[in-house]
């Protein structure tokens, strides 16, 4: 019994991070531009992400390379984080 509650236990604590990140999206692109004011960044892609109140602009501008993590909310594409490709 104590086996099977350990393989159970394990195998719930692998799969975890999978559900943590199943609805969480990533795109490498170009930034195409920067709206501070909206609060927004354009890729070239063609579609615009909406970054949370406390992000950073510093640093990012039109033709950066990037990696965006991103949610969908209510239709809207919600970075959750933001890497720049060197």
């Amino acid at each position: 019994m104590r086996i099977l509650i350990s393989l159970l236990l394990g195998t719930a604590s692998l799969l975890s991070p999978i559900a943590a990140y199943a609805g969480s999206h990533d795109v490498e692109a170009t930034i195409a531009a920067v709206n501070v004011d909206a609060m927004s960044l354009m890729l070239d892609d063609g579609k615009t992400y909406t970054v949370p109140d406390e992000f950073n602009f510093e640093g990012l501008e039109k033709g950066q390379k990037v990696i965006v993590f991103y949610t969908e909310v209510d239709g809207k594409r919600v970075i959750d984080d933001l890497e720049v490709v060197q």
